[in-house]
């Protein structure tokens, strides 16, 4: 079998989440099957300015095609693009334009789709919202399986998002509540889709000892790993913690890992670490007390499951369905959706080791069941297996018409922002799927979480 998997972006130091995700897939894939990227010459996921040479390249052992962008984005375009088909009634055709000013538009790595479609089994789309997969699925929708990475922001309101949504050949969703958000938003119940995530490699000769020898931090500590942005909820992270360390506790330090697009504040027990190598992040984990998720936003924090990995409970923002939905499935952790809620549960768990160790362990067991690489794969590979089979039988999926020239341009949409406002909200019904088979959930979930 051979796959093609087409990223906006894909390089073995380029860390967002779906292009991560991206190379992860690919990369364990390649174990089983022929797979070949499909990317842009893009690094930078705000200007998509072609940084990296076009034509094949390899990137740990699997073989990468990059084309080239046709223009970096204009941010004041961008914004009035945004703020035509989040807020205001608005047509296909100014989706369309939408998709186009957010980019990366790459015409060449189109045309490669149209013209090479039929050498491909099946083509593996990340993530939805972008350019490259809206043309590509239409370009190739008997071939296309799409990991969606949706989380609820007002993109997923848009029509072409939902036209995409059921018009692939499956989803692999990365969570329930994903999967909730985008059934509700597209209706697509008749593509087949599972709920698969993706796994991680735990180095389980992690060592707190050696972080701290590294690192010279002594005491104890909570962990953030990610971007720091505004984005990822970091504003109000430091604003909790800070009260936190001036009102509850004297000894409690907060380490930041991972690249700073706003201010770090200056706080005695706030320290931002920098960039970490995969040895050096575990290690931070095996050290940490907890790890905080303040994100209002996920489709599947990777950086949750490798803490649960770990055996580290994890504080969320219960303002995110998605945490908070994983949070109680692996009863391995706490959340919080106001500052007292905050102080009052890393309190907890900064003082009650008994309380750490038994949502550690929750957690370890959880990813074990759900998480580790040999599950993801074989979900991954069950699929595309049941499509092949399909293929064989003659079964086609079903296929919408294109919108005509009139329908395109009719501004009869309502406001993608207040699509979303209508669609299913809190965690979701937790049913888990081995290939497209629904079996129970193998946690258990409490309804009393705190």
């Amino acid at each position: 079998m051979k796959l093609a998997v087409v990223v906006q972006r894909y390089g073995a130091d380029i860390n967002g989440g779906a292009e991560l995700h991206a190379r992860y897939i690919a990369e364990r894939l390649s174990r089983h099957v022929d797979v070949h990227v499909l990317t842009s010459c893009a690094r930078d996921y705000i200007t998509w300015r072609n940084e990296l040479a076009p034509g094949d390249d390899v990137v740990n052992g699997v073989p990468v095609r990059r084309f080239p962008v046709r223009r970096e984005r204009d941010p004041d375009d961008f914004g009035r693009r945004s703020h035509q088909v989040f807020e205001k009634r608005h047509s296909i055709r100014d989706e369309l334009d939408w998709l186009d000013s957010e980019g990366p538009t790459s015409p060449a790595l189109l045309a490669h789709l149209h013209r090479a479609a039929a050498t491909y089994d099946f083509i593996v789309f990340f993530s939805y919202r972008y350019h490259h997969a809206y043309h590509g699925v239409r370009a190739a929708p008997s071939r296309a399986v799409l990991v969606p990475t949706a989380e609820r922001d007002p993109a997923l309101g848009l029509a072409t998002a939902a036209r995409t949504f059921r018009n692939v050949r499956a989803l692999m969703y990365n969570s329930h509540e994903e999967r909730a958000l985008i059934q509700g938003v597209s209706d697509n119940r008749h593509v087949p889709g599972v709920i698969v995530g993706v796994g991680s490699d735990v180095r389980e000769d992690a060592t707190a000892a050696r972080f701290r020898a590294r690192s010279g931090i002594k005491g104890p500590f909570a962990l953030y790993v990610g971007r720091i942005d505004e984005n990822k909820g970091c504003t109000e992270l430091f604003d909790y913690f800070s009260r936190y360390a001036g009102q509850v506790s004297q000894r409690l330090q907060l380490l930041l890992v991972g690249k700073p697009v706003m201010a770090v504040p200056s706080h005695e027990r706030i320290r931002h670490l920098g960039f970490l190598s995969d040895e050096e992040k575990y290690d931070a984990l095996a050290a940490a007390d907890a790890l905080l998720m303040p994100s209002y936003y996920e489709s599947l924090s990777m950086v949750t499951l490798e803490a649960w990995a770990m055996r580290i409970p994890v504080l969320a923002n219960g303002r995110c369905d998605v945490l908070r939905g994983q949070v109680i499935r692996a009863n391995a952790g706490l959340y919080y959706e106001s500052y007292d809620e905050f102080a009052e549960a890393l309190h907890l768990l900064e003082t009650n080791r008994g309380l750490r160790r038994a949502l550690g362990a929750n957690g370890r067991a959880y990813f074990e069941r759900h998480y580790t690489w040999d599950v993801v794969e074989n979900k991954y590979l069950a699929m595309l297996e049941r499509l092949a089979r399909a293929d064989e039988d003659g079964c086609r999926a079903r296929r919408e018409p294109e919108p005509g020239w009139l329908r395109r341009r009719r501004r009869v949409l309502p406001p993608a922002r207040e699509v979303v406002d209508t669609l299913p909200a809190g965690p979701a019904a937790a049913t888990w799927e081995a290939g497209a088979d629904s079996v129970p959930d193998g946690g258990a979930p409490r309804a009393d979480e705190r």
